[in-house]
């Protein structure tokens, strides 16, 4: 079994309460490596997890959970816990997983999952959706769909977006966050294969040839995924299209790294913006992939 089998991968690295006297691993840690992976799996679907699962009308239950191994990780070892959706049956899916440090192959596992009802634990059918989902990512097409509009068009989606992220769980509050700016602005939202939103910004004309992206927002759970990325080249790409040479934004510091990351560099001191700390950050466009 090759890396190269698999093609989501979630990495970590081996902390010393889940080994033993002989830095090895717990063979029950593993299971809990697996877990861990899944729950990245489901991510990368752009799935919140609890939410997706409600409106399919059911849960996963682990009817079967296996490991084989070839050789231990070790304390202080990173390594890559990879899953791939090997099976879909009528009201099950089997996952097939393989731990790898660098190239070498240690664990292999089987997990099986049954689609229920989550009131009596009943088996269900796999939902149609949730099978299209697994076999188109699978098969390496994006989950996501991002748009771009006007508020007329988006604003429903972005609004529920940015309430959740910003008024919700960041408590700005809600006179600081709507402003006459979103009638005039393009606004990009992502869509998962469910056609809900799961991450928005928005792009305004600064003058001089600047755009300035702002409202950045990604549904918590589902952050540091590729989604945010995503929504940020799609309002970079409309501001190069209609002629500006370079796109500025103000980064919470929390997120300076995942900009830094993107090509923007620092512009500035510091500031506080509705009670959060901010850094302005600039860069040429066009973005680079």
């Amino acid at each position: 079994m090759n890396r190269t089998d698999f093609r989501h991968s979630h990495r970590l690295r081996v902390r010393w309460a889940e080994v033993d006297m002989q830095k090895i691993v717990f063979n029950a840690h593993y299971l809990m490596y697996f877990d861990t992976a899944i729950t990245d799996y489901w991510r990368a679907l752009a799935m919140p997890y609890e939410e997706s699962l409600h409106q399919l009308g059911g849960d996963l239950y682990v009817k079967k959970a296996s490991i084989e191994f070839d050789a231990s990780a070790r304390m202080d070892d990173q390594i890559d816990v990879c899953l791939k959706c090997s099976r879909i049956g009528t009201s099950s899916m089997t996952f097939t997983g393989a731990i790898f440090r660098g190239e070498e192959h240690l664990i292999g596992s089987e997990l099986i999952y049954v689609f229920a009802d989550p009131a009596t634990q009943t088996s269900r059918p796999v939902p149609a959706a949730l099978r299209e989902v697994l076999m188109a990512y699978e098969a390496g097409e994006p989950m996501v769909n991002v748009k771009t509009g006007t508020w007329a068009e988006l604003g429903h989606d972005a609004r529920r977006i940015r309430t959740d992220v910003f008024v919700e769980e960041q408590r700005i509050p809600k006179e600081l966050e709507w402003d006459e700016a979103d009638a005039g602005a393009v606004h990009a939202v992502a869509f998962n294969r469910f056609g809900n939103a799961v991450a928005t910004g928005r792009l305004l004309d600064a003058g001089q040839g600047t755009a300035k992206i702002g409202r950045m927002a990604v549904h918590k759970v589902l952050r540091g995924s590729g989604i945010g990325e995503a929504v940020l080249r799609a309002l970079a790409g409309a501001a190069h299209e209609r002629g500006s040479r370079e796109v500025s934004l103000h980064a919470q510091r929390t997120a300076q790294a995942f900009y830094a990351g993107l090509g923007f560099g620092v512009s500035g001191d510091p500031f506080d913006e509705a009670g959060i700390p901010h850094i302005e950050m600039k860069r040429a466009l066009p973005l680079a992939n």
